[in-house]
């Protein structure tokens, strides 16, 4: 339950995320975005832990920098200017799902059941919070969209698959500065001149690279050390549930019925993932197995010795 909290922090982060880059952030440039988000966040943890990429680590931050920080913040950006919310949040949906099927394919974590079933539950439940039927499709915009979720599910199976290596915030940081050096140069390139930044951008920025990076990716690491990434990937949902919940508080939105019940699948979906869920039905797997056990025993009757066996307790009394 704690490491299930911890990891909760991030899709919570996240959601913010949108709402301040959509509200203070400059528009038009991604790849800048990007790199000021990602290098700050990063030089932030390396000061917290004092330790630099050794060894395999150079290339293995590159990687993972690419996959999770640098392409996985620029598409994200590109998709929120060319879709709806709604559209990028369902497609993004299914990343749990993603996240499984390469988890197992790449770390041999095989799915069981009741991760699966929430996977679905979950999505069904994000379809019904945010799909209305009136939205306009951008194929670059879901091409960008289903793009991220691709390669940072990726990226988060080999960071879980070489995390025990080094330091969670280690790792993070390393991450974070490799994928802002990748993408800086192309910005230049690409976007010109760095954007103006007014008071507001500067504050929004500080925003979204203290909380909705630095902490949210440490607690999404720490949370892939300890849980299954089954378990890890439904805990993003959380994101589209954060969102909505947002547009209540915020923008004084008002909840349909239609989302209240989405609200209670998602969640219901994500219970189902977590690793509490299934020790319980374990539980009861193993009292079911008991009682037959107990159904099956030997009544006490003596039963005549085979060749080659003999009497635990005779042997124990000497």
């Amino acid at each position: 339950m704690r490491w299930t909290l911890v990891t909760a922090i991030a899709p919570v982060a996240w959601a913010t995320n949108y709402f301040v880059t959509h509200e203070y952030l400059p528009t038009g440039q991604p790849l800048y975005g990007a790199a000021i988000r990602a290098l700050p966040a990063g030089a932030l943890l390396l000061a917290l832990c004092r330790q630099v990429p050794h060894g395999a680590w150079w290339w293995k931050s590159l990687v993972l920098g690419t996959l999770n920080m640098g392409s996985f913040f620029a598409l994200i950006y590109l998709a929120a200017q060319l879709l709806p919310t709604s559209i990028a949040s369902t497609i993004m949906a299914a990343s749990p799902t993603v996240l499984m099927l390469l988890a197992w394919a790449v770390n041999a974590e095989r799915p069981h059941g009741l991760p699966l079933m929430g996977a679905g539950i979950g999505i069904a439940g994000v379809c019904l919070m945010l799909l209305t039927g009136n939205v306009t499709l951008n194929p670059l915009g879901v091409l960008a969209s289903a793009t991220a979720m691709v390669t940072s599910s990726f990226g988060y199976v080999l960071a879980k698959r070489w995390s025990t290596e080094v330091d969670i915030l280690a790792s993070t940081s390393w991450q974070l500065i490799a994928g802002g050096l990748v993408v800086l140069p192309l910005a230049v390139v690409r976007e010109g001149a760095p954007p103006h930044l007014g008071v507001g951008a500067i504050l929004g920025f500080a925003y979204v690279t203290i909380v909705a990076t630095a902490v949210a990716f440490a607690a999404w690491f720490a949370g892939l050390r300890h849980l299954p990434a089954a378990a890890v990937g439904l805990i993003g949902l959380l994101n589209p549930v954060t969102g909505v919940l947002l547009g209540t508080v915020i923008a004084e939105e008002t909840l349909t019925l239609r989302q209240i019940c989405g609200l209670v699948l998602v969640l219901l979906g994500i219970a189902l993932g977590q690793p509490i869920a299934a020790t319980a039905a374990g539980r009861i797997r193993s009292r079911a197995t008991g009682a037959d056990s107990r159904r099956d025993a030997p009544t006490g009757r003596a039963r005549r010795l085979g060749p080659g066996e003999s009497n635990c307790a005779t042997q124990r009394d000497g």
